[in-house]
């Protein structure tokens, strides 16, 4: 008997662009799975509750602070749409505008369940959202991503303590 092909656990995150919070998880959770080995385990996209920088890539000073981190920000900006939240078995938020806004976009009740706040999954540092570094400086994309960083290594701690490995 061939051994049953595991679904793939699809996470998407989002903030208000696409640009900056979002990528930057998509870019964070990618690694973690990687370096974890459960790559093939995971489909990890980003999306924008708006469509304003749509096509666009990731805010170059993102990029920048990423890459000083190890990361590659590659994705294109998109916003959520109505199937993603069909699609994705987790729907991640980086503010409470963000959750807001994505309840809703809710196509019928029963998929609420699949919104979720970033720092829900916070490990070490207490934030009750992702600050929007976009109109501030570098230091708002450092703590940006420290807080981005602690609430995957959270979020993956989380997936693999419900499920059966």
């Amino acid at each position: 008997m061939a051994a049953k092909k595991q679904e793939k656990i699809k996470i998407l995150f989002v903030c208000m662009g696409n640009i900056c919070r979002s990528p930057a998880a998509e870019a964070i959770m990618k690694k973690i799975v990687q370096d974890a080995g459960y790559a093939e385990r995971f489909f990890i996209d980003s999306a924008g509750i708006l469509n304003y920088h749509e096509g666009e890539p990731a805010d170059p000073r993102m990029k920048l602070c990423a890459s000083l981190r190890g990361y590659k920000l590659t994705s294109l900006s998109r916003p959520v749409e109505t199937g993603d939240f069909y699609n994705f078995d987790l729907i991640v938020g980086m503010d409470n505008t963000n959750i807001r806004d994505l309840k809703k976009r809710a196509p019928e009740p029963g998929l609420l369940a699949r919104i979720r706040q970033m720092t829900e999954y916070s490990q070490e540092l207490s934030y009750d959202h992702v600050p929007d570094p976009y109109c501030g400086g570098a230091e708002g994309f450092t703590l940006a991503l420290d807080i981005i960083e602690d609430a995957c290594r959270g979020l993956m701690n989380a997936i693999f303590s419900s499920r059966d490995n």
